[in-house]
């Protein structure tokens, strides 16, 4: 793999590592507070989401098809936010602003990978709401042990296998300098417009891989819940329309809050007269907001969480009553 260029004396500069630059000076003045809210939301976004795994592990009430699925997410979520914090916490505490080439791509993977696949994880749990709103009397032998698992290991595959024609391909792009990455982790599209080369074609590969990742689960999200609304409606009483709403109401949160902030994103960067200061710390927050909110959601939301919090963690007695999933 060529990264090298020859200037017109012959010095050949070869790029091995790339400075991430965060953002511009300005916030520079800004970064004990940067860190100190770094730190809060890493750990709160660990809690939560560790919560939740723990609890569903350790409460049998929890162990359904559903909660399996929420499991996964609440580790996907925990992937995300570790493959970026770490890295900035030691740019705005330690200086340390420097990333090895092959540290910076695989940060790039992990995070692009996290982001796929949380796509095609809401895609499978829209699914098995669908089942349970839709055909309830044939729930469970359709969403089986065997289909669980096969649902979440094509999940886990297609995730992080999107990524990879892009990432391989920017990978072997020539990076001749300059080094400096304008954002707050190895973003692609920052990193891959470094290279000393024609980036076009990697950079519309990336856009149509986002675009099938992106909309093709949102098109079969949106049609579970276009089907699940006209089941809901078919139910002849007001109390069981309720739950039923209930059961996938958390669902519901997550997927609008994963697709409606990225949206905002999208529209932020074909607004030209936005600081690109402001740009980078809201598309970085936009990373930060689907981990932070899932677990408060779920915990919000959902019946059997809340109780599973009460008697494992608040230590109380929990009353039996009907449950919402």
């Amino acid at each position: 793999m060529n990264q090298s260029k020859q200037n017109s004396n012959g010095t050949v500069f070869t790029v091995t590592q790339f400075k991430i630059n965060g953002a511009e000076s300005s916030l520079e003045q800004f970064y004990t507070e940067l860190s100190v809210s770094l730190v809060i939301v890493y750990l709160l976004v660990i809690t939560g989401n560790l919560m939740i795994i723990l609890l569903v592990a350790v409460d049998r009430r929890l162990h359904t098809p559903m909660y399996f699925f929420l499991c996964h997410l609440s580790f996907l979520d925990i992937v995300v936010v570790t493959a970026i914090i770490p890295k900035m916490l030691a740019i705005t505490v330690m200086k340390d602003d420097m990333i090895s080439f092959s540290g910076c791509f695989l940060q790039m993977y992990f995070f692009l990978g996290s982001q796929c696949t949380e796509s095609f994880l809401l895609t499978t749990m829209a699914y098995d709401r669908y089942v349970a709103i839709c055909k309830p009397l044939h729930y469970n032998t359709i969403i089986t042990n065997r289909m669980c698992a096969a649902l979440i290991s094509i999940t886990w595959f297609l995730g992080f296998f999107g990524p990879v024609p892009a990432v391989t391909y920017a990978v072997q792009l020539p990076y001749c300098g300059p080094n400096k990455v304008i954002y707050w982790f190895c973003d692609f599209p920052n990193v891959v417009h470094l290279a000393c080369s024609d980036t076009s074609f990697v950079i519309n590969l990336a856009f149509a891989s986002a675009m099938a990742i992106i909309y093709i689960p949102f098109f079969l999200i949106l049609c579970s819940y276009i089907k699940i609304i006209r089941s809901v409606f078919r139910i002849a009483t007001a109390d069981g329309r309720r739950k039923a709403f209930l059961t996938c109401s958390a669902h519901m949160l997550v997927v609008l809050t994963y697709f409606f902030s990225n949206a905002v994103v999208y529209l932020l960067e074909m607004v030209g007269n936005v600081s690109s200061d402001t740009r980078v710390l809201i598309a970085v927050f936009n990373c930060f907001l689907t981990p932070l909110a899932n677990p408060i959601i779920y915990c919000l939301r959902n019946k059997e969480i809340k109780d599973a919090i009460r008697k494992y963690i608040l230590l109380k007695k929990i009353v039996p009553s009907d449950s919402n999933t």
